[in-house]
């Protein structure tokens, strides 16, 4: 468990409403970090615009390709093989290029404890198939950064107009407004809203095409 968990959920109870009503129904359940960075990363790529059951078979399928799932491995793989394993050209490119980045130290791993959420970002979008929303996701499920507000999530976007506008159409404004209420706990938030449209642990889905 983030160790902000039970401060964050005290804090949403007593300032917003419909937390209080949320968030005692899923009891004990909290958000958990698994994998290592670049395979978080490589795994949203490959999940990208196709259903999760055939991302998973995708997935096995390449990480089976390497010995270890590590940059400089990924490197070394022929692209024939890794097309072989179900993925298209442009997400080769894309898994390549994130190897590179991590390979030269582009991005700086070391430095992201100390590092802002949107230096972060910033360091994450400069890579080939890695848009805003990917990033988001990873601060929330990978870095457990406990203030992020995905508003280009479309779970997010409908569960606040499910719980908050009775089902009517939310903006990113109307959104804003929302999750004034929940700073600085809006990753511990925008996890009971997407909890509310479906009582298992999900990952979100983007409005756009990016998907992780």
């Amino acid at each position: 468990m983030p160790a902000y968990w039970t401060e964050a959920c005290r804090h949403l109870v007593k300032k917003d409403r419909v937390m209080k009503r949320l968030i005692p129904q899923f009891g004990d359940s909290h958000l958990q970090a698994r994998g290592d960075a670049f395979s978080t990363l490589a795994r949203s790529i490959v999940g990208q615009q196709i259903s999760v059951k055939a991302a998973q078979t995708v997935w096995h399928r390449f990480e089976a390709l390497p010995k270890k799932m590590t940059p400089a491995n990924v490197l070394r793989l022929k692209v024939d093989d890794m097309r072989a394993a179900g993925l298209s050209a442009r997400k080769v490119e894309y898994l390549v290029d994130l190897a590179i980045h991590f390979d030269a130290g582009t991005v700086h791993v070391k430095d992201w404890a100390a590092m802002d959420d949107e230096a972060i970002i910033a360091e994450l979008v400069a890579i080939r198939g890695i848009g805003r929303w990917t990033a988001e996701m990873f601060l929330i499920f990978y870095l457990m950064r406990p203030n992020v507000l995905p508003l280009d999530d479309v779970g997010l976007i409908t569960g606040i107009s499910q719980n908050y506008f009775s089902g009517e159409s939310v903006s990113r404004s109307d959104a804003r407004e929302v999750a004034a209420a929940w700073s600085p706990y809006c990753s511990v938030a925008t996890w009971y809203i997407w909890r509310s449209l479906d009582p298992l642990p999900v990952l979100g889905t983007p409005t756009g095409t990016e998907q992780i």
